[in-house]
């Protein structure tokens, strides 16, 4: 019956169904057949999945982003950026890095980056004489900081299947996000050296004051989320519900917002939430079935019985991360391989807030790599060339980012460290 769900699992994942239909359908099926328990547990199971509290902090961050574009913030982050590292040679290509780090602590996902702030990296990059395909490459490189740097939804969806802090998740993710911002500013130098790339502007103070009043507004929604969990005055959930009050009135001050973009956004915000939440149902009950039968700890033992080498096994785990991320979408390669790979990690000592961090930032880097790197079609469309030239492009820029998850994953403290200062009892 196993062998026919998981059968049943990878034909619909393959002719192309929704995730949330394939792994509820494949679960249905084992129900239906092995008749062990009462059909209603489908449902039972399914609801039980998506009744958590933490799960709110989807459709508010999701909302959060979306007023924050409205409210035409984009511009005012870049502009900021600019004024901090545009005198650096390559500057664009920094300051595409830098507003990146920025809009990672409103966003929350690697795609509203690509969409949002890309149109604008990559018209000033080649309108200040860039190539087309380094500004694309940058803009995509840099776009997958969005879910490191807290808030980030991949995280949330994490903490629901791994019943992991999702407050620790997201600060744990503070370093590894800086990590990536460096490692890809030091690559943009390397070109911007072997290109003779400009500089922005020389470095002014003034610029750098007046840039900075302009854009405190937006400067302050990273402060709000990332402090206040941080100082313990919100949850995630609560972060989340503050940060679209916040964007409401920056909307209605700056007289962005319209009663009409109100309701296009909600609505846009209630399918992708619905969307997400389907995957999280078909998950859990994908998930019930597999521990109700206790393939996860078949697995473990398994995966042990080959090494019980800690870092091996997490080359290997890596290895295969990174490959899982160059054909599914990555809410679904969390629901799916966290409840199979989590205790395999846990027997080893590996904290379940260290291997979070690790499996995010492996599933980012997918959205890189073809066939189904989602932010490569974003960036297709944003730059209105081919998608084969994007994927080129972008491939050398994902050295620096294996580099930081090869560090990440050996040097524990760097994900582990502030989690433990700020959550110390």
């Amino acid at each position: 019956m196993l062998g026919l769900m998981f059968f049943m699992l990878f034909f619909l994942i393959i002719i192309g169904a929704p995730i949330a239909i394939a792994l509820g359908g494949s679960s249905a099926l084992w129900v239906y057949l092995s008749n062990a328990v009462p059909d209603f547990t489908i449902l039972h199971r399914m609801v039980m999945g998506v009744d958590s509290f933490p799960l709110l902090a989807i459709p508010f961050f999701i909302l959060a982003g979306s007023l924050m574009n409205v409210a035409g913030l984009t511009n005012q982050i870049f502009d900021f950026a600019k004024a901090v590292v545009g005198w650096l040679p390559g500057g664009l290509g920094h300051v595409n890095i830098g507003a990146s780090i920025i809009f990672a602590g409103m966003s929350g996902t690697a795609v509203a980056d690509a969409g949002g702030l890309g149109t604008i990296e990559i018209k000033a990059m080649t309108d200040a004489g860039y190539d087309v395909d380094f500004s694309v490459a940058v803009t995509g490189a840099s776009s997958t900081i969005g879910p490191i740097i807290p808030p980030s939804l991949p995280m949330v969806i994490y903490g629901v299947m791994a019943s992991a802090s999702i407050g620790k998740l997201f600060i744990a993710g503070f370093i590894p996000g800086l990590l990536m911002g460096l490692a890809l500013a030091i690559m943009v130098a390397y070109y911007a050296h072997k290109r003779h790339y400009p500089r922005d502007a020389a470095f002014s103070l003034k610029r750098l004051g007046v840039s900075f009043i302009e854009g405190l507004p937006a400067l302050m929604t990273p402060v709000i989320i990332i402090g206040g969990i941080a100082s313990g005055i919100f949850t995630p959930t609560e972060a989340a519900i503050a940060a679209v009050v916040y964007a409401l009135i920056l909307g209605l001050v700056y007289k962005t917002l319209t009663l009409k973009k109100l309701i296009a956004i909600s609505l846009e915000t209630a399918e992708t939430t619905a969307v997400i939440l389907l995957i999280v149902a078909g998950a859990s009950i994908f998930a019930w079935v597999l521990t109700a039968n206790q393939v996860t700890e078949r697995f473990a033992a398994l995966v042990l019985g080959i090494t019980n080498n800690k870092y091996l096994l997490l080359l290997v785990i890596n290895i295969l991360l990174l490959i899982v991320g160059c054909f599914m979408e990555t809410i679904a390669s969390i629901t799916i391989l966290t409840p199979v790979l989590l205790p395999v990690v846990m027997k080893l000592g590996v904290d379940p807030i260290h291997f979070g961090v690790i499996m995010v930032l492996n599933l980012m880097i997918g959205l890189l790599t073809p066939p189904v790197g989602m932010v490569l079609f974003v960036l297709t469309r944003v730059s209105k060339i081919s998608f084969e030239r994007v994927t080129k492009a972008t491939i050398p820029f994902i050295l620096p980012l294996v580099i930081v998850l090869f560090l990440i994953t050996y040097i524990e403290p760097l994900c582990m460290w502030l989690p433990r200062i700020l959550f110390a009892k």
